[in-house]
């Protein structure tokens, strides 16, 4: 089986329901493995067997449940074309280019020799175009560079305007609908009502309403949309919003036009005609709702603003090395291997290594700290990171999709898209909902016509009032609009949250496991203390154990090697390296087998310890790692060495302690070093020497006893515990399998946003429970007062039009309730 992970925008969906429907379809198709529609995103994530489903059909059963999938892969380039001399050069360009599959249209002005290409770039290259252009025998002048189109952001302001246009007509007309409607309700108790009598219902009941059929009419094709995706998501069986109002609308319509007949072919008087007319609920539900759109498109926009921030950071144009020539391009045509030069005060386009000169990188778009960090030759750069003061060259190493702002970009859009386990509650709960408020009021119509033995006025105001005040949007938007926010309002504070699921799941940790070296101490340790045995000369025994770490890559060991390239020790041939996990090394220096770690691996070889234990437990307990050095089982003497803690380290646990969440440590360090640096820190539960790959059996016990375990670590042999978490928090500055392994990623490394994560999940769900109140709450109260159960206990009866207007405001309130989150402070 072949799996195909793809993500398509999807357009036409208004609220939860339409989201279940499209997930519904396509889920119906042969070969889709899993189906998440988000509907504050409108994005459609898709898993499917390409063997058994393509795209097309995918797309096929989209667009008959009434939807579509919005395409935004094009381009627009301007490019200069070297070569032309008359017309047909330039219809020769535009030819060879419109040749190409992706192509959709070109356009070349031979006056001002410029190509204006609109492309589609899933399906052609840039570098493609290039070559076409010339394998017809025209240059490329590198004059402008490619103008991306936000195809995204040009739709949603344009869908924005268009709501607001619409509701300007729709208001425009309902204003003298309801004057018309309502004045002679008003005139009881205010006295005359100033319209001509031409429309007076007491005059002329007929022309009083033919005039609102002639305002409302307007109003109505302003919401012509609700009609065409209403009507057709109920034919479809996949009734939405847009059918609530659809048919509460036309029932208020078709029943006034009945009226308006009836008035018309009767030849008595009509007395108070307004009564029996529903032209003017129709207008203002409509306006009301289209009010309410408009209101939510833009709250909508804002959610999204910590992907755009994000995506502002990446320059559009980099400075290549070609030949002897400094080149500007745009920096979707840097390649690997390119040698990029970087100028002061400007921005580093893509990642690299520095080959050449030395400078001060900004780094705290990604890290959080503001002192910029020298660069020397071989080191690494980021890209959208700001040189600040040398000229430096770097040799491209990622590009594009690999660059770290892009995966940093891509692990956000990611989390937006992906839904939380109360999302997927809400989501099935409106999935059924449009039926069942359809169902409730037609019974609840028919039992005040049948058992109430009501007239049908009143039987058309209970009917249209419970579909209009049902409208499942605030149901829709209540998760995924938080969720939205959380994530974006983390990536701004540096921590990138993997998806709703993490988001959601973090507030109910109730113990936070921390690996030792780098995560609670700063993983650069130094060697303190050497004492030897023996009469063996301590420069020489820093001799062999520095030689011997040589080709190990642990942080104990890297800083004994560092100790003693700043002794200026001279490195001796070692042969035999073996690394013993958990425990140390064993190698074979000129002929001699030297064992270099702690005291398991002098346990497991036999080696008497001596006087030599009681000063390796006194180094212990302050905080240092004694390593033995053994020379062909002569115990030689021992080096010791200290990881110094975090600056945040003790903050960060204080803080998590004042949540009421216990702190455990997992390290494969000794009990008595453990014990030091947990009491330093002020950690309660404390697990020493465990191999690597026990950590995760550490985690498992702890959730084995019923807890809900967050781990955070940084190094390759975290991963598996990292898995095994409930909730697992890799540091930043971490390897990339740790990173991969975890829901969280703390990219400023910073101790504090461990806690900062937990608070962030607890506000999020807050906000998210108080959405569902709004939106279940609402419906819950609304739906009754709508059927008329107020009036049974002698209340009023609710008019459909303030049903619209409660609808909209619910909606509009939720989101607004979620776009609280952006105030969201962190720990510092």
């Amino acid at each position: 089986m072949l799996n195909n992970k793809e993500t398509y925008k999807i357009g036409g969906m208004t609220c939860a329901s339409c989201a279940k429907a499209v997930e519904r379809v396509t889920k119906k198709l042969d070969g889709v493995e899993n189906v998440s529609v988000n509907i504050a995103t409108e994005k459609l994530n898709i898993e499917y067997d390409k063997q058994k489903v393509s795209f097309d059909d995918i797309k096929s059963a989209i667009e008959k449940a009434g939807y579509s999938i919005i395409e935004d892969h094009k381009n627009t380039l301007e490019i200069k074309i070297g070569g032309m001399t008359c017309a047909s050069c330039a219809k020769a360009v535009e030819r060879a280019t419109k040749k190409l599959d992706g192509v959709e249209n070109a356009s070349v002005n031979i006056a001002t020799e410029k190509a204006n290409i609109e492309y589609d770039s899933s399906k052609v290259k840039l570098s493609q175009i290039k070559s076409a252009i010339e394998k017809a025998g025209y240059s490329i002048i590198e004059e402008k560079k490619e103008a991306l189109v936000d195809e995204d952001k040009i739709r949603k302001e344009k869908e924005m305007k268009t709501l607001f246009t619409k509701f300007i007509i729709a208001v425009g007309f309902s204003i003298p609908l309801f004057y018309i409607a309502m004045g002679p309700m008003i005139s009881k108790p205010f006295g005359p009502w100033p319209v001509p009598s031409i429309i007076d219902p007491m005059m002329n009941p007929l022309n009083y309403a033919l005039i609102q059929m002639i305002l409302v009419i307007p109003v109505m094709m302003a919401g012509y949309k609700f009609y065409i995706n209403g009507f057709k998501s109920l034919i479809n069986k996949n009734p939405n919003m847009d059918t609530l109002v659809a048919i509460g609308t036309s029932a208020a319509f078709l029943y006034s036009v009945y009226t308006t007949f009836k008035i018309a072919t009767t030849t008595r008087e009509v007395g108070h005609g307004h009564h029996q007319l529903y032209f003017e609920s129709a207008g203002i539900i409509i306006a009301l709702i289209l009010l309410g759109k408009y209101l939510e498109s833009r709250s909508k926009g804002k959610t999204g603003e910590a992907i755009k921030k994000l995506m502002g950071l990446q320059p559009k144009t980099a400075l290549i090395i070609k030949g002897n020539q400094e080149v500007e391009i745009p920096i979707d045509e840097v390649e690997v291997g390119d040698i990029i030069i970087v100028k002061p005060g400007s921005k580093i386009p893509v990642d690299g290594i520095v080959v050449e000169g030395h400078t001060s990188v900004d780094e705290s778009m990604l890290t959080g700290e503001s002192i910029p960090v020298e660069k020397n030759v071989g080191d690494n750069v980021t890209g959208a990171s700001i040189n600040k003061n040398g000229v430096i060259k770097f040799r491209a190493e990622k590009v594009g999709s690999d660059t770290a702002l892009a995966q940093i970009i891509k692990l956000v859009e990611d989390a937006q898209g992906k839904k939380a386990p109360i999302a997927a509650l809400a989501d099935t709960v409106s999935g059924y909902f449009v039926p069942a408020v359809i169902i409730i009021s037609l019974v609840s119509a028919a039992l005040w016509f049948i058992v109430g033995n009501k007239d049908l006025e009143f039987v058309l105001t209970i009917f249209i009032s419970v579909l209009v005040i049902a409208c499942p949007c605030a149901l829709g938007l209540a998760t995924p609009t938080a969720i939205m926010v959380g994530t974006g309002k983390g990536a701004e504070n540096g921590i990138l949250i993997k998806g709703g699921e993490a988001l959601e799941l973090a507030h109910k940790v109730d113990t936070v496991i921390f690996d030792k070296t780098g995560t609670i101490t700063e993983g650069k340790p130094t060697v303190t203390d050497i004492i030897t045995t023996n009469n063996v000369d301590e420069r020489y025994l820093l001799q062999l154990a520095s030689s011997a770490e040589k080709g190990s890559e642990h942080p104990l060991g890297e800083a004994i090697v560092k100790y003693g390239e700043e002794s200026n020790i001279e490195f001796k041939k070692v042969e035999n390296f073996k690394a013993i996990p958990g425990h140390g090394i064993e190698v074979t220096i000129d002929g001699d087998i030297v064992l270099l770690g702690n005291k398991k691996l002098m346990n497991d070889k036999n080696i008497d310890l001596g006087d030599l234990e009681l000063k390796s437990d006194e180094l212990a307990s302050l905080g240092k790692t004694p390593m033995y050095i053994v020379v062909d089982n002569t115990l030689c003497g021992i080096i010791a060495v200290a990881d110094t803690v975090k600056e945040n380290s003790k903050k960060a646990i204080e803080k998590l302690h004042e949540m009421g969440i216990k702190v455990a440590m997992v390290t494969g360090d000794n009990q008595k070093t453990a014990d030091a640096i947990a009491k330093e820190v002020g950690i309660d539960i404390v697990v020493s020497e465990v191999l690597p790959k026990d950590k995760s059996n550490e985690v498992k016990k702890l959730q084995e006893k019923g807890k809900f375990v967050a781990m955070v670590g940084d190094g390759i042999n975290d991963a598996p515990a990292l898995a095994q978490a409930d909730i697992g928090i890799a540091i930043g500055s971490g390897t990339d399998v740790a990173m991969e392994s975890a829901d969280i990623v703390l990219m400023k490394s910073d101790l504090m946003d461990v806690p900062t994560a937990i608070k962030l999940s607890h506000e999020t769900i807050k906000n998210i429970k108080q959405n569902l109140f709004w939106a279940f709450g609402y419906n819950t109260i609304g739906i009754p007062i709508a059927a008329g159960v107020l009036y049974i206990f002698g209340g009023p009866l609710l008019n459909p039009m303030f049903a619209a207007a409660a609808m909209s405001l619910s909606s509009v309130s939720v989101v607004t309730n979620a776009l609280r989150l952006k105030n969201f402070k962190g720990y510092r």
